[in-house]
């Protein structure tokens, strides 16, 4: 059987730095691509594309979907005003990761979920954010590490069964579930950590930390192994 191919959504950076050059960029932390590969499947880059039927063309393509991390979701997508600490839109981005994210679910498509992925998941099926949490987030650029504990009977707890301690760097999170959502873990203070889809046609799980960061690969396993069986199907 052949490696899943798994789509992972990018940054859009407007002036980016690298070697020589400065430069808007779509751009990725390598702890996202090598985490899917470690996982077994194949990475591919997913920058924004503004084409209408673009996103329904790139889900087609594919056999898993990752959403990834990345700056706040715009509040009006969710009917709020935002607050003094939500940082500035990327409306560019929003739209193309909700576009693929409405296509992965329509589609059936096997979905991860990470941080702000997790964030916009909970927006497109019509929930809200909190956009400000104290004491989720460490020095800027620095990931810390926080316990949190599945809720028993959920898809969560059969891949990360009991506690465990993640990475995390965040300052928003779910307030109202979306539609079809439910919360599969929790932080100690009760902040919802991970949410799953239990109705999608699909396979459906979002976590709020960062698998990418750290050495534990079974969430992005799960996902490449549901999306191996979506190869199989079509096969490839």
């Amino acid at each position: 059987m052949s490696a899943p191919l798994i789509g992972v959504s990018t940054y859009l950076e407007s002036d980016a730095r690298w070697g020589v050059w400065q430069l808007p960029a779509a751009l990725l932390p390598t702890g996202y691509h090598q985490l899917v590969q470690r996982a077994g499947g194949l990475a591919a880059l997913l920058p924004p594309d503004g084409a209408p039927d673009a996103a329904a063309s790139v889900v087609a393509r594919l056999d898993g979907l990752v959403i990834a991390g990345g700056p706040d979701v715009e509040p009006v997508r969710y009917g709020a005003e935002p607050e003094p600490r939500t940082g500035p839109p990327n409306r560019e981005r929003d739209a193309w990761e909700s576009a693929l994210i409405e296509a992965a679910q329509e589609r059936g498509l096997p979905l991860l979920g990470i941080c702000r992925g997790m964030q916009l998941l909970n927006v497109v099926r019509g929930g809200t954010l909190r956009q400000h949490l104290d004491g989720h987030v460490g020095p800027p650029g620095v990931f810390s590490e926080h316990p949190v504990r599945a809720v028993p009977g959920t898809e969560l707890a059969r891949v990360l069964p009991g506690e465990l301690t993640v990475p995390t760097y965040h300052h928003q999170a779910v307030d109202r579930l979306g539609d079809g959502l439910v919360a599969c873990a929790h932080a100690a203070d009760g902040t919802v950590e991970a949410v799953e889809a239990p109705d999608a046609a699909g396979w459906t799980l979002a976590v709020q930390w960062h698998p990418e960061a750290g050495t534990d690969v079974r969430v992005m396993r799960a996902l490449t192994e549901r999306a191996a069986r979506v190869s199989s199907l079509s096969g490839d």
